[in-house]
């Protein structure tokens, strides 16, 4: 076992995920920031692109439908602004950080999967110009969010 999750650390450094040594199995990437909501935040200069983690689609199951905003909405950080539909549950998509959307992810109009899939990569939900990058560090890192999600996970 020892073994195992020794040869498990050394994958996910090399990957730049964080793996937490004790139950928690999602996959949280380092260079990511996390809200409480489970959406992930990769900003780039002053544009963001963001989309719910993999814990978070873990959790909803297979998702069937994603609510999409228009291009051109402003989103505030904190607040809804789509929705994920899933075979378990219906879940609000929160904004991480505030911004106008430029662009939206049309794949997942066709393909909602890819939420589940590659939540990451494939999966992501839009992309925003930041009106404010300073609310980037509200956010909690990959560390931060990986404790947060193994102590939200023993509490249920």
């Amino acid at each position: 076992m020892a073994s195992r999750l020794l040869w498990a650390s050394r994958v996910a450094s090399h990957l730049r995920i964080s793996v937490a040594q004790r139950g928690f199995a999602s996959a949280v990437l380092k260079d990511l920031k996390y809200a409480d909501s489970h959406e992930w935040v990769k900003i780039e200069g002053n544009k963001a692109t963001f989309g719910i983690t993999d814990h978070a689609q873990d959790h909803l199951g297979d998702v069937v439908y994603v609510e999409l905003p228009e291009v051109g909405h402003s989103v505030s950080q904190g607040k809804s602004f789509g929705a994920v539909e899933s075979v378990k549950a219906t879940s609000d998509i929160n904004s991480p950080v505030s911004g106008t959307v430029f662009e939206v992810n049309e794949k997942l109009t066709e393909s909602p999967g890819l939420v589940n899939s590659s939540p990451y990569e494939q999966g992501w939900i839009v992309k925003v110009e930041l009106s404010d990058a300073g609310e980037a560090e509200k956010l909690m890192d990959s560390d931060k969010y990986s404790k947060f999600c193994e102590e939200e996970d023993a509490k249920h």
